[in-house]
């Protein structure tokens, strides 16, 4: 059997693994191992054992606990609650105020936890309800909830950067620095969408007639609190953008800050430490296992020639420009979307895409925002998005599927428009990794 046909061998193996339910590690790490043995005997074992190595000593991986750890302390000590208040009152007159707010919460909540999952909780259980009792269209208010929540994996820290750092080998900070451009222009043009819509339908969002009623020493107080997030996102990137720490030491302080806040305003407990300390455990051992998987898999696709083949199939054999190719691979992520999770998508096609977009002389930290975009899309894509029946699960009764359904076509819309500007414009995600790092 040629290369070629083990390669597509090992991919459909996989794909089939993962159709019949199993854990996405165990699926791409037992076919990366049947694989290497079958291939190399014995020696091929010491792919495995290198890729440990490989993962054991990548420093900067002691980012992902800290910043899991970050977030959960925020969000369980419940101070997200200040935030959609201090939104409640300033933005409340505003038809469709409280939707715009809504979306500076999910900003705000992304630069707390790094996970979109954290988002679409805090925005179902907060501001869902809320915007409800206020008369919000349901339909309109659960697109902002899912198209909000899907800012959490492109605004720093972003969990799934870091991860897709460790499988692409790019520097984390860069990453970063890329995604916030992009995220803030994303999170602009749903406000402005919203804003459009409800002063033509006014009758969507209306405006609140007892925000005036609320005291002006109550509204400075939440303006501090909104302000509590920024100055814990601060504490943790000044520091890093300007030299004075590393990666690691940032994410420290980032943790111990969000920790220190919690307890001066009596909202940590033991119990929510306790819940916060094994959670972080959970999901930090879940995504190592998960990369070295990858990397495992990665490995043996590297052994195969894989992605030269692959190359040589679209751009010599079939003619493809790279431009077309790109667009391929990202329509790919869309279909995925459909049955797997951001994490799963980066850790399968990982080893294909990221080599296969290097050599087609595509920069990698530009591509990483249009990885976390696309596969944002594809989550909220009908008809089997995760992020649709994730909403339909923490949505009140009078939310149907079809409602949910039809809620987030203009958001999906308004983000292939900011993808398509991304692709058009790279310097939108390069620039300030570029003048961060270029001085």
């Amino acid at each position: 059997m040629s290369q070629d046909y083990i390669a597509i061998f090992m991919f459909a193996s996989m794909m089939l693994m993962l159709f019949t339910g199993q854990r996405v590690f165990g699926a791409i790490g037992a076919v990366a191992t049947i694989a290497a043995l079958a291939l190399w005997g014995t020696g091929g074992q010491d792919i495995t054992f290198s890729a440990a190595m490989k993962l054991m000593k990548w420093y900067p991986l002691l980012t992902l606990p800290m910043f899991i750890f970050m977030g959960y302390v925020l969000s369980e000590s419940r101070l997200a609650d200040d935030l959609y208040r201090m939104f409640h009152v300033w933005m409340g007159p505003v038809n469709g105020g409280l939707a715009i707010g809504t979306i500076g919460l999910m900003v705000l909540v992304s630069a707390m936890n790094g996970l979109s999952v954290a988002g679409m909780a805090i925005g179902a259980t907060i501001a869902l309800p809320e915007l409800l009792r206020r008369g919000y269209d349901k339909t309109m208010v659960t697109g902002v909830i899912q198209a909000g929540s899907s800012l959490g994996i492109l605004v720093p820290p972003s969990v799934v950067l870091v991860l897709y750092a460790m499988i692409a080998r790019q520097p984390v900070g860069q990453l970063w620095l890329a995604g916030i451009v992009p995220g803030l222009m994303m999170a602009g043009m749903f406000i402005l969408y919203i804003w459009i819509r409800c002063r033509l339908q006014p009758h969507l969002g209306p405006a609140m007639e007892d925000a005036h009623e609320v005291p002006r020493a109550e509204k400075i107080r939440l303006l501090g609190a909104g302000a509590l997030p920024l100055i814990i996102f601060a504490a943790m990137m000044v520091p890093f953008v300007n030299g004075w720490t590393s990666l690691v030491e940032s994410s420290a302080i980032g943790a111990l800050t969000a920790l220190f806040v919690s307890v001066v305003k009596r909202r940590m407990t033991w119990k929510i430490f306790e819940t916060c300390t094994k959670q972080t455990l959970a999901i930090s051992c879940m995504f190592m296992w998960i990369i070295l998987a990858a990397l495992g898999f990665g490995a043996v696709f590297d052994g195969l020639g894989a992605v030269r083949a692959i190359d040589n199939l679209f751009t010599e054999q079939l003619g493809l420009s790279p431009w077309l190719i790109l667009i391929l691979m990202q329509l790919s992520f869309i279909v995925m979307g459909t049955f797997l999770d951001d994490t799963a998508m980066l850790v399968i096609v990982a080893p294909l895409y990221v080599p296969l977009v290097d050599i087609l002389g595509f920069d990698l930290i530009w591509y990483g925002v249009l990885y976390t975009i696309t596969t944002q899309i594809a989550y909220m894509t009908p008809p089997f998005g995760y992020n649709l029946f994730l909403m339909r699960a923490m949505a009140p009764p009078e939310i149907g599927l079809k409602d949910i359904y039809r809620s987030i076509i203009p958001f999906v819309g308004v983000m292939v428009l900011a993808l398509v500007i991304i692709m058009v414009f790279p310097n939108l995600a390069l620039w300030l990794p570029g003048y961060v790092y270029g001085n």
